[in-house]
């Protein structure tokens, strides 16, 4: 095929590998990496993924290993490592991947380890740290089992340079996969984190039956506290407007396919953050971007009331009912505010 690449795709939760079926009905040649070689070679056997995406069928054509010497010969890497792992795993792939192959990071989130947390907690940061590649971000409402059953789709991919934003988009769209170009990765990275924190708010507003004005009034009023921050580490306003930030958070505060939503359904519920964390094995990102939004709120001095919230009851052990009589009560403001 004339515009064939060879994509490795690293990471092989339930993302990774929708991105690797998506891929592939793009008619690319792809490259699954999971972390752990026991993943790979239970994936590789039953061509099915059924820890993280059951019941999608893994193509004979992917290619399946954990052996990164196969980055040597990639054309592009989706980036689907967990937020909080990302720097470690960047150190070790350095000696792999050519500097020339565009990383696409496809991971959402903000890293919490650091104690000042500022832009450099951005995944295009941590990475970048590590690897002298060039970066771009792919964002919007997707779920997983949606992109891998091959149904229509929309996302933003966002990079530093104009050129390089259209060319990957234009390589990793397909015929039910529309991709949006974007000179934004402050911004793309800034809705993505966010959101998964609103989600778990949403989540919280479903649990305990507060109906349907409260999450629409939940998700707008989440959509401003994301554009302050996004604005305040030099994202653009026309991002927060669109699929990054509007779609993405409108998808995730609407369905319990949603890990955050979900625990926040169960939180709203009245269940304890650790029996839940108990119940899965999968982490809701949001829970580790809270903490890192808390600081980096704190640390730019923007008023984000409704994370803030979140935070204290992930972090502080407050209670559901405390925090949205807190919120609530709070004086009268102009709305753009």
């Amino acid at each position: 095929m004339k515009n064939q690449k060879n994509i490795a795709v690293l990471g092989a939760g339930a993302w990774g590998t929708a991105l690797s079926v998506a891929m592939d009905k793009a008619a690319h040649k792809v490259t699954l990496l999971p972390r752990r070689s026991e993943q790979a070679a239970e994936i590789q056997k039953t061509r099915e993924n059924k820890k993280y995406l059951q019941g999608i069928s893994i193509n004979p054509e992917i290619h399946v290993t954990s052996e990164f010497d196969i980055l040597k010969s990639a054309d592009i890497v989706l980036w689907v490592i967990p937020t909080q792992n990302s720097g470690e795993i960047a150190k070790k792939l350095c000696p792999y991947l050519p500097v020339h192959v565009p990383v696409v990071i496809c991971s959402k989130g903000i890293d919490a380890h650091s104690e000042i947390i500022d832009e450099r907690s951005l995944l295009t940061a941590i990475i970048g740290k590590e690897l002298p590649n060039p970066l771009a971000i792919l964002s919007g409402p997707n779920f997983a089992i949606e992109i891998a059953q091959g149904l229509p789709a929309a996302a933003t991919l966002a990079a530093p340079s104009c050129e390089l934003a259209f060319s990957l988009a234009e390589t990793l769209k397909s015929p039910f996969y529309r991709i949006y170009a974007s000179d934004d990765p402050a911004g793309v990275q800034v809705a993505g984190a966010v959101k998964n924190v609103i989600a778990i708010a949403s989540g919280i507003v479903h649990g305990k039956n507060l109906g349907n004005n409260a999450n629409a009034a939940l998700i707008t009023r989440g959509l401003a506290e994301m554009r302050r921050l996004g604005l305040a580490l030099g994202g653009k306003l026309e991002t927060f407007l669109g699929l990054a930030a509007v779609g993405d958070l409108t998808l995730t505060c609407s369905s319990r396919q949603s890990r955050n939503m979900s625990l926040g359904v169960a939180l709203g519920a009245g269940k304890k953050l650790k029996n839940i964390l108990s119940e899965t094995h999968t982490i809701a990102e949001g829970i580790y971007t809270a903490e890192a939004v808390h600081k980096l709120s704190t640390h730019k001095s923007i008023s984000m009331p409704i994370c803030d919230a979140i935070y204290k009851v992930l972090y502080h052990n407050e209670q559901v009912d405390d925090v949205i009589k807190s919120l609530l009560a709070r004086k009268t403001a102009w709305e753009d505010s």
